[in-house]
């Protein structure tokens, strides 16, 4: 490239100024709201948006080959983040979507946890399985104790039983993993008798010497059908990774947050008292379906003994989050837990955005096992209140 051309490079109209409004989106800082339950602090601006996608993976820089200047790749979203803290910066592994639909990994990263994310150069050139992944998204990480880190994500085909229906679809967990977060070898998808496999999240630990896989089993693509609920399976190997002696560990149940369909969202945090999970719940309703999150723990020595779950849901979509691609929407498959004990949830709203809420695991944990549960009828709910009234007049 001679001189003429790298000065011309970046002359394409109004390049300049997506430049800087490029710029001030990625310095933005970001404070905490105001108003908090005191369990966590939401912060005022989301973290990661269609936005903060480079330029140069948008446009081409070329005024040769782009005169007018106009976007040659469209980003619709960015959301549903893994995570991971890496090299002491905030890491995250964002599904970003394309206006064509399909959907891709690529890592950002931030110094502090709540602003200034950017994008590495690249995304992530997924490796394929004999079978072409259609689509693939949502993808948790775990840092396993056999030395690797593991990304496990929804891989999504064509349904090949019902050739004529465009819309018919086929769910599994695709497995990859990696030393560097930049050279990934794909494994095997998983291997499971218990219908399609979305939401499949790796325990950090082996369970007697086997790798430990939460599941949400379901007979369809979208209907969770007869199955459902919170699977606990096992694999020997994760170079075959044939799912063994799964069982529910979480039911759905009549009339909850997580009535008609749950999953687990990150790989749950080990703390002292016993192995803290994040959920999401979802319930029909006459806007449409309703995604929410909700806590619960996990027996230290028994990770398929749930010993705390408080009643309802621990975050729900604000007014402003309801908005999006996909309404009323919350759903988390990412958080960090740093050193001091301080925990940074990413979870994203209405299938659009990534968003930070921050807390601490002497909270979370306080939360967990002292929210009442749920007594499963209005009476009940009413007869836990009065008893916190009870309770407080009597100070």
């Amino acid at each position: 490239m001679d001189f003429k051309e790298k000065n011309t490079l970046h002359s394409i109209p109004n390049y300049d100024c997506l430049a800087k409004n490029h710029r001030e989106l990625l310095k933005r800082t970001n404070k905490p709201l105001e108003y908090s339950n005191g369990v966590y602090n939401r912060y005022e601006n989301p973290v990661v948006t269609a936005a903060h996608v480079p330029l140069n993976w948008r446009y081409d820089l070329n005024p040769k080959t782009n005169p007018l200047g106009l976007e040659r790749i469209g980003i619709n979203a960015t959301f549903n983040p893994g995570s991971i803290k890496w090299k002491g910066k905030y890491v995250l592994a964002v599904r970003v979507e394309g206006n064509d639909r399909k959907s891709f990994f690529a890592m950002a990263e931030s110094p502090n946890g709540v602003d200034n994310f950017q994008f590495w150069e690249k995304p992530i050139q997924l490796p394929q399985t004999e079978v072409p992944d259609t689509n693939v998204y949502d993808m948790r990480l775990t840092v396993h104790e056999d030395g690797w880190i593991y990304g496990i994500f929804c891989t999504e085909r064509k349904d090949m039983n019902n050739p004529h229906d465009t819309t018919a679809a086929v769910a599994n967990a695709g497995i990859v993993r990696t030393k560097d977060l930049l050279n990934w070898e794909r494994l095997p998808d998983l291997i499971s008798t218990s219908g399609q496999q979305r939401n499949v999240v790796l325990h950090e630990e082996f369970v007697n010497g086997k790798y430990a896989l939460y599941t949400r089993p379901q007979d369809g693509f979208i209907e969770v059908g007869q199955g459902g609920g919170i699977g606990l399976g096992y694999v020997k190997d994760m170079t075959n990774p044939v799912l063994e002696d799964e069982k529910i560990i979480n039911e759905k149940v009549y009339h909850t947050i997580y009535e008609m369909k749950n999953g687990l969202g990150p790989a749950p945090i080990k703390t002292e008292e016993g192995w803290l999970h994040l959920a999401h719940g979802v319930r029909n309703t006459a806007g449409g379906l309703r995604y929410t999150l909700y806590l619960f723990m996990t027996d230290l020595n028994d990770i398929s003994k749930v010993i705390y779950q408080p009643a309802g849901y621990f975050m729900a979509p604000n007014y402003e989050e309801t908005v999006g691609d996909v309404p009323n929407v919350l759903f988390c498959s990412a958080w960090i837990k740093d050193d001091d004990g301080k925990v940074y949830i990413y979870y994203a709203s209405s299938d659009t955005r990534t968003h930070v809420a921050v807390s601490t695991v002497e909270k979370l944990l306080d939360y967990t096992k002292n929210t009442p549960k749920d007594q499963f009828t209005s009476r009940g709910s009413v007869d836990t209140i009065i008893k916190q009234i009870e309770k407080n007049n009597s100070l």
